[in-house]
């Protein structure tokens, strides 16, 4: 029995990617230890399995199938910038997604159908695009600054019309993503 670490997700529009990628660079002017998501692996996570035995990945497949199969495509915008867990102790720099009520729909009917696999309930789901990590308090103020002044700025639209179940793996230079299975709304 073999296991692999996995997720699923929304993957982010191409078109995003570099008003996004024009944050990260105001974020990357300042001088504190952020370590950054690569454009390629922006998403939107519904669910983090974490490790999961390759045998039941048919039946997860499965799930994650009949419950997309009653959702059709929908509109998000992507829109403004924040921190978790809150502005005195930032530990992640997210971009915001507004009108995310779909979403949540969709993950708390596919959060429904794992907790029936096994797997833990999710209590506190936030949509929300990681862009970054800190790794120490290093000129947090200055960070928390810029935060506050992407805090209403608007990246864009995009259409949801996929879900993307991934597989990820860990190296010292970053995450690896690699899609297992990819299901159309």
């Amino acid at each position: 029995m073999s296991q692999l670490r996995a997720f699923l997700a929304i993957d982010l529009d191409d078109g995003l990617k570099p008003k996004i990628n024009k944050i990260i660079k105001q974020f990357k002017q300042i001088d504190a230890k952020i370590r950054y998501v690569e454009l390629n692996n922006m998403h939107l996570t519904l669910k983090f399995f974490g490790e999961i035995d390759t045998d039941g990945l048919e039946l997860l497949e499965n799930k994650i199938a009949d419950v997309v199969s009653e959702f059709k495509p929908f509109n998000i915008k992507i829109k403004g910038c924040g921190a978790f867990p809150n502005y005195s102790h930032i530990k992640v720099i997210w971009i915001g997604i507004d009108e995310d009520s779909i979403i949540k729909e969709l993950h708390d009917n596919l959060d429904g159908e794992f907790v029936k696999l096994g797997f833990g309930k999710d209590k506190n789901f936030s949509t929300h695009l990681t862009i970054g990590r800190m790794k120490s308090a290093k000129n947090k103020v200055q960070v928390r600054s810029t935060i506050g002044e992407f805090s209403d700025i608007e990246i864009g639209e995009m259409t949801v019309n996929s879900i993307t179940l991934k597989k990820s793996t860990l190296t010292p230079s970053g995450p690896i993503y690699e899609d297992l299975k990819v299901f159309e709304l």
